[in-house]
């Protein structure tokens, strides 16, 4: 019989694992990922998790919206690479790509914003992105790592685009580069950013003026923005989980060093 705090199917506000809590302060909402040790890195009990978050707001008559924060120095740096395996339960493997919320974040009826407390790349980017407004630390960094792992991520070459411009989305997501919260809100990449040590009441206050504007016009609203930003190739992203060069960036990520796709003449040392 699994304990209290062990990896089971979400129920009511428990979110499927002891990572991540939803915890309700009427009329909010907090969803806070607790993985500090693992950098906030998402294992999928945690993707699922937050899917299910999303929509136990948008069932809960009392709620009204729902501020996404992380514990640590981090806040989500993408997905977990095999440091947890025991956070899982039955039937989970069996979803695949199914357990993503950036679907079911962008399409809230309900408002959802983020806080960004500091390294922020990968799904932790993705959430920020589709999100209704986030608000970065002055500390926060952001990358989008996936073709270093040899990830055909056409969610992103969906959104990035139509986020932050064509341009800026090629040199963002083709490099890899990192860049500091100030070229974040300049690019828009975020909506807002805020002194460390008052992220959290930013945040707040930004969800606070989301949820002053009427429900139902503002979800209408939210409907043709969503629009923009369009479909992803599915497929293709599913299939490119399965070629070796996602094999190579795992194996290559597991052992801090560059990928063996690049040739040896501008093959850096260490890990990308």
């Amino acid at each position: 019989m699994p304990g209290l705090n062990s990896p089971r199917p979400p129920k009511d506000d428990w979110c499927g694992t002891p990572y991540i809590r939803l915890e309700r302060d009427p009329p909010f909402a907090r969803l806070v990922v607790d993985r500090p040790e693992f950098k906030n890195t998402l294992t999928p009990a945690m993707y699922f998790g937050i899917r299910h978050a999303v929509d136990q707001l948008n069932r809960s008559e009392d709620l009204a919206g729902l501020l996404i924060l992380a514990e640590g120095e981090t806040f989500i740096t993408g997905g977990d690479l095999g440091n947890a395996l025991d956070d899982t339960w039955d039937g989970l493997g069996e979803l695949g790509m199914d357990v993503l919320p950036f679907d079911t974040i962008r399409r809230s009826p309900k408002p959802v914003v983020v806080a960004v407390n500091g390294l922020c790349q990968g799904g932790g980017l993705m959430i920020a992105m589709v999100a209704d407004l986030a608000v970065a630390s002055e500390r926060a960094t952001f990358r989008a790592p996936e073709l270093l792992r040899g990830i055909a991520d056409t969610y992103y070459g969906q959104i990035l685009p139509r986020q932050i411009g064509p341009a800026r989305a090629r040199d963002f997501l083709l490099t890899g580069r990192q860049i500091d919260a100030e070229v974040a809100l300049e690019w828009g990449l975020v909506a807002r950013t805020a002194e460390h040590h008052s992220l959290t009441n930013e945040a707040t206050a930004a969800l606070t003026e989301c949820c002053y504007m009427a429900p139902r016009a503002r979800a209408e609203v939210k409907k043709v923005m969503d629009r923009f930003y369009g479909t992803f190739d599915r497929q293709s992203m599913e299939r490119s989980l399965e070629l070796e060069e996602r094999s190579e960036g795992w194996r290559a990520f597991k052992e801090r060093r560059a990928p063996a796709w690049i040739p040896a003449e501008i093959r850096p040392e260490g890990r990308l």
